[in-house]
């Protein structure tokens, strides 16, 4: 079977099973009352609501806020935390052995608690929950990319006499950009998820506190809404962006390493 034939029958079952789980909600909304499951047809009416109201929007522009912080923030902190232990070697026990396996524990709902009784329920709670949880992707992630460099390249640059700065900028950088892509679509998809926790127990604006105060008004139409609007955003995001991203620099870092 050629590639462009199996991309088409993957294509079509796609579509087939989009199509079936279609049916399949709108045929159980005819039988359940709305508080329970809505049909398709109310949903494409609150979507059109939710996005022609100021005040609505302004939880989602707070939403993207703080998972555009928290991935900032816990990227940073899990890239300093790699190369810390990767060139200081007396630190690698404590931060791979100890640090990440607790924080790789430590449930997101556990930290969002621990967060409200800290900062209050306020915009800090939020990002830090989200943060915290996304710290170990980021550290682990680099770690391995870290390991993965060529050391023959390594050795290379110290025997030219190269700066530390310059030999990370031109080895080391480049080497960590696949890694660093792969790590960035997989927090981006996490971060959604902890998100609406964290703004559901500790946040007073964003999704997460939208659908809190729809699940007080038995609004389902509401959470039907910020659901579906997520798993689309996550989808298109990871299709269009993330996923070409992370191709693009495997292919350059690979060109770099064949020459």
């Amino acid at each position: 079977m050629s590639a462009d034939a199996s991309i088409s029958s993957k294509a079509f079952t796609a579509a087939v099973f989009a199509a079936a789980v279609f049916s399949a909600w709108h045929a159980a909304s005819l039988y359940l009352p709305p508080y329970l499951l809505p049909s398709p047809a109310r949903i494409v009416e609150a979507a059109s609501a939710f996005f022609s109201s100021a005040q609505r929007l302004s939880h989602l522009w707070a939403t993207l806020l703080h998972i555009g912080v928290a991935i900032a923030i816990s990227f940073a902190g899990g890239a300093a935390l790699a190369l810390l232990a990767h060139y200081a070697n007396w630190s690698a026990p404590a931060i791979h052995q100890r640090l990440s396996p607790f924080l790789n524990a430590f449930s997101g709902i556990g930290w969002t608690l621990l967060a409200v009784i800290w900062f209050g329920v306020s915009t800090p709670t939020v990002i830090f929950s989200i943060a915290v949880v996304l710290l170990p992707f980021a550290l682990i992630n680099l770690r391995e990319g870290l390991i993965a460099l060529d050391r023959e390249l390594d050795e290379m640059g110290r025997s030219f006499g190269r700066a530390r700065w310059r030999m990370f900028t031109l080895i080391v950088a480049p080497g960590l950009l696949p890694f660093a892509a792969a790590t960035l679509r997989i927090m981006f998809g996490v971060a959604w998820k902890v998100a609406l926790t964290a703004e559901l127990f500790g946040g007073s604006r964003g999704l997460g506190y939208l659908i809190n105060l729809a699940r007080q008004e038995y609004d389902t139409d509401m959470i039907f809404t910020v659901i579906i609007f997520i798993i689309i955003s996550v989808y298109l995001a990871d299709r269009f962006i993330f996923l070409p991203l992370e191709r693009y620099t495997a292919r350059q870092f690979a060109g770099q390493a064949s020459r």
